[in-house]
């Protein structure tokens, strides 16, 4: 029997192929949806710190998210030069920035320059109470070092030793000094880098499996061999059996989301953010969302992920410039593997560690370092076919409206 096809839904679905096949659709797409996620972002950091920061800064409720929105202007301008940076030049400061970023890292181990805070010794102290965690930094670094390092090897790419060496080296270094730390949420990102850029690149499965299991190893050893680790990790199975310890922020980002039903209880509403729900403006701000703008905001937040998701896929598989391909590959797996553990960690699905939710947490470093990453993927989605082209006429007629509005 033959089948109709509704109208006004071919005419919708033909409406989005033009759309997308636009040149400019995944700069517009990364554009929009990190826009829409840092605003959402620091709408939820002051709702989820408004009480804290009342508390701890004599009655300022509005003094953590200043903090928030000094590294977002940083980020942002951080962002734009990148936007105006060619790639070829770009990629001439990647190696000063990894040596730089790794000193910062090590730097955290010198005593009276590093500090520790919640069991992890990766900040060091600013001026005016800021503090800077330089493995934010070591990331982006690693990702562009890894597609700088692939790009020059594209011919021979099709050995396993040139994409094994040096790079399993250089981010094992960096994966192992992270460890040090004690940051378990950081490392897992750094795994989840260094194995999406060895698939990206084609490493063959025997190799790849190897890899796999080291890193499985390593992080079974790092858990074990922490106590509290560990009790998270056998709470996360059954959280009720623990409700006043180790299960205790589990349970109360699910009574957030329980309380917030399909619509919320409100921005501004939450009763968790009042002492119930540790780290409700950072680690668990996506409790907050739910309990606040409900099933509907989660979902928001949740399609925003997937549309820079989706942006940084066609980027690299659109592009002609090996670099283009393996940085925004790169770029796209850290931002979406970090997304994905946080908000597994919430939703009760994986165990409770540290890792910020990007655009949405508060933390200085990683939104300054995620924003000048999305800088990056800007500046690669301009190397699609009629992207540059389309971008300059674009610039050119808004000066010349400019200019003419100033007559």
């Amino acid at each position: 029997m033959a089948t109709t096809t509704d109208p006004a839904s071919a005419s919708l679905v033909e409406r989005a192929r033009r759309t997308l096949d636009r040149p400019l659709a995944s700069y517009q797409l990364v554009l929009g949806s990190v826009a829409l996620l840092l605003g959402l972002g620091l709408i939820m950091v002051l709702s989820a710190s408004s009480v804290l920061a009342f508390q701890v800064y004599d009655g300022n409720s509005f003094a953590i998210v200043q903090r928030q929105v000094i590294f977002a202007l940083l980020g942002l301008v951080g962002a734009y030069v990148v936007t105006r940076i060619p790639l070829d030049s770009l990629r001439k400061l990647i190696l000063p920035a990894l040596l730089a970023s790794i000193g910062l890292v090590l730097l955290t181990f010198v005593p009276g320059v590093g500090i520790e805070v919640n069991g992890n010794r990766n900040w060091i102290p600013l001026v005016g109470g800021f503090r800077l965690q330089p493995s934010e930094f070591a990331k982006l670094a690693l990702v562009l070092w890894i597609a700088d390092l692939y790009a020059k090897r594209q011919r021979m790419m099709r050995h396993p030793r040139y994409i094994l060496m040096p790079m399993i080296l250089v981010a094992g270094a960096v994966a192992a000094l992270v460890v040090l730390q004690r940051d378990l949420g950081t490392a897992l990102v750094v795994f989840c880098i260094i194995v999406g850029m060895l698939w990206v690149a084609g490493l063959p499965g025997r190799y790849m499996g190897a890899v796999l299991a080291v890193l499985g190893v390593v992080s079974i050893f790092f858990v074990a061999t922490a106590p509290h680790r560990l009790a998270r990790l056998l709470s996360f199975l059954n959280p009720l059996a623990d409700p006043d310890k180790d299960g205790y922020q589990a349970i109360h980002a699910m009574m957030g989301f329980a309380r917030g039903g399909f619509w919320g209880v409100g921005l501004g509403g939450s009763r968790q953010k009042w002492g119930s729900l540790p780290e409700a403006h950072t680690d668990f701000i996506l409790a907050v969302v739910g309990e606040e703008l409900g099933l509907v905001g989660s979902i928001v937040v949740l399609l925003l992920f997937l549309m820079l998701a989706v942006a940084g896929v066609r980027i690299a598989t659109r592009t002609t410039k090996p670099f283009v391909r393996y940085a925004a590959s790169g770029i796209t797996i850290w931002i979406t593997a970090q997304a994905l553990i946080n908000i597994g960690m919430v939703l009760g699905m994986l165990p409770v560690i540290g890792i910020p939710l990007p655009f949405l947490s508060y933390g200085g470093s990683s939104l300054l370092v995620t924003l000048v990453a999305c800088g990056v993927l800007l500046q690669c989605a301009t190397t699609e076919p009629g992207a540059a082209k389309a971008l300059a006429a674009g610039r050119a007629r808004r000066r010349r409206r400019a200019a003419a509005r100033r007559r």
